[in-house]
């Protein structure tokens, strides 16, 4: 395994959510009985790759936002988020009210800090995605990051201009103005909850994170980070695409040898947790294939050491 362990990056101390409410109706049977963000991911569970990009983009504190039934679980398996040099908090959502009821939600947490949101079933991956969320970290107002696709009418869309700059967004639009879908990840500025309180729910009761991203854009302060070829942002909210998401991490480890969205790694890489700190981690997960990569990572800073 190889990778370089970076340097603490000077930035503004945004603090993140992941927002992991929802009761994930279209992977019913399967979570009748659990959160899908608990669901495996090839050797990890789903809600390790949002805390993993959440790690990348410089973020220490975190708020998960579950339903009442699936917070133990998520403190469970999560902590306080020490293991990894963090510090986690929880909340609960009793009703789906939209993407940006998160906002309303974690006001206290975030008390005008500015901040990282992320769907908890949204996973990313690629070359450069580092160099992507520090830009975003340093930018002012709002930044969205935008993915094309096939079908842009399942998703909120962003139109670009020749500047590379956002002209229109819209949500399921019947008629596309671009491919540009716009994923589950947001960077906000500190004013992010006071416009969440400020927009008006939308014809189905929801806070839409669109009427956020709007009101930035109107204020010309919304930028976009676009994935181009290379990058992966797969949304695990079906059985087809959560079956995908674990082929292809499956895929890419063991061709690479390299884990995909680790948080120990990436706490170690990060500067969080020692390697120390990571050896321990290692072997309270030996018996694990996860942990015998996390073993071999150690052994590897070891020897280069």
């Amino acid at each position: 395994m190889t990778g370089e362990r970076r340097d603490a990056v000077s930035r503004p101390a945004r603090k993140g959510i992941v927002l992991a409410g929802g009761y994930g109706s279209r992977l019913f049977p399967l979570t009748f009985g659990v959160s899908k963000q608990l669901m495996p991911i090839y050797d990890k569970p789903l809600i390790y790759y949002p805390i993993a990009t959440q790690i990348m983009a410089g973020v220490r504190e975190i708020l998960f936002i579950t339903t009442p039934e699936d917070r133990a679980a998520f403190q469970r398996l999560l902590g306080d988020g020490s293991q990894w040099g963090m510090a986690f908090s929880y909340a609960v959502q009793d009703h789906p009210r939209g993407l940006a009821d998160a906002y309303r939600i974690g006001r206290s947490f975030l008390n005008g800090a500015p901040s990282v949101l992320i769907l908890g079933d949204n996973i990313f991956f690629g070359h450069g995605l580092q160099a992507l969320l520090d830009e975003a970290a340093g930018q002012p107002g709002a930044t969205v990051f935008a993915s094309m696709v096939s079908d842009p009418s399942r998703f909120g869309v962003v139109e670009i201009d020749a500047a590379q700059r956002p002209v229109t967004i819209e949500e399921k639009p019947v008629a596309p103005r671009s491919r540009w879908a716009i994923t589950g990840l947001y960077f906000m500025d500190g004013r992010a909850c006071d416009i969440a309180d400020e927009v008006e729910p939308s014809a189905r009761g929801e806070i839409e994170i669109v009427s956020v991203l709007q009101r930035y854009l109107d204020e010309n302060s919304l930028s976009v980070e676009r994935l181009h070829r290379g990058f992966a942002w797969l949304d695990a909210g079906t059985h087809e695409s959560l079956h995908q998401a674990g082929e292809f991490v499956k895929t890419l480890q063991n061709r690479q040898g390299l884990l995909v969205s680790s948080p120990e790694e990436l706490a170690y890489r990060h500067g969080l947790i020692s390697l120390d700190g990571l050896a321990e981690l290692a072997d309270r997960q030996k018996q694990s294939s996860y942990g015998a990569a996390l073993a071999d990572l150690v052994a590897h800073e070891q020897g280069n050491g």
